[in-house]
């Protein structure tokens, strides 16, 4: 089987995308989006999307992390997406498709894409500057004065496989905060490793440090290891709505894969 696929990446979080309107991959393994990800012996990527078609909306993101099962949303995966769509004439520069945790718009423009995420109800405060929130991907966030160093993986991890998460999995954020800017590192569950940037992460690193009055504004600025994002956002009496993530996507390259 060939496939045909594209290479998008948004602030260094790269997807292989296959546009798959017709349903010809409904019946891809587990190992074989596995090896489409892997980086020595497949084309290399965080995940692997597909754009279907939707009965009610513009398309349907299905979503594949690195180590091939499908995952929760990814919002840069998602930005790409939109930018996918454009690419391949779907018209209109206002979108609107289904995702794993329903229905996301979006806006794609010459520079930037800009995503609505999900509204968010809920953050727990475990207490100490950290804090456990599901921005349609579950995430644990540290504000610290410094992100560390070389040592991020390793204290990463021991949080992803902590008894408190180990079965599920999370997502693990370290935010420095300077006036109404963020920097931030990410280790994402399903990748197992850093990741450049993760707009879910990014979604809830922001959403945290205005929970935690650490910034003032409804617009901020993050820094990623991939680039910059910002987030704009409504805070209510409980949670915050009108939540978008803007920032670039591009394609990388194409070209078909045999599997």
């Amino acid at each position: 089987m060939t496939i045909q696929f594209y290479k998008y990446q948004g602030t260094g979080n790269d997807f292989v995308m296959i546009d798959d309107r017709d349903n010809k991959y409904t019946d891809i393994t587990e190992q074989q989006v596995k090896h489409l990800c892997h980086r020595r012996f497949g084309i290399g990527a965080d995940g692997l999307i597909f754009l279907r078609n939707s009965e009610d909306y513009d398309f349907e993101m299905v979503y594949y992390n690195s180590d091939g099962r499908t995952s929760t949303m990814c919002g840069n995966g998602g930005r790409c997406l939109l930018r996918f769509a454009s690419d391949l004439g779907i018209e209109g520069e206002n979108y609107s498709f289904m995702a794993v945790d329903g229905v996301h718009f979006g806006v794609v423009d010459d520079e930037v894409v800009s995503l609505q995420m999900v509204d968010l109800k809920d953050i727990d405060d475990l207490g100490n500057d950290v804090l456990f929130m599901n921005t349609g991907s579950p995430h644990h966030v540290v504000f610290t004065d410094s992100l560390p160093a070389d040592d991020f993986v390793a204290v990463a991890k021991s949080i992803r496989y902590s008894d408190k998460y180990a079965e599920e999995g999370v997502n693990v954020n370290y935010v420095k905060v300077t006036g109404n800017n963020l920097e931030m590192r990410t280790y994402e569950r399903g990748v197992e490793d850093e990741t450049y940037s993760c707009g879910t992460g990014v979604t809830a690193a922001a959403l945290g440090a205005d929970f935690l009055k650490k910034t003032k504004g409804d617009r901020l600025k993050i820094k990623t290891a991939g680039g910059n994002l910002e987030l704009s956002f409504k805070a209510q009496r409980e949670g915050y709505t009108d939540i978008w993530l803007t920032g670039p996507a591009e394609k990388v390259f194409k070209g078909k894969v045999k599997l």
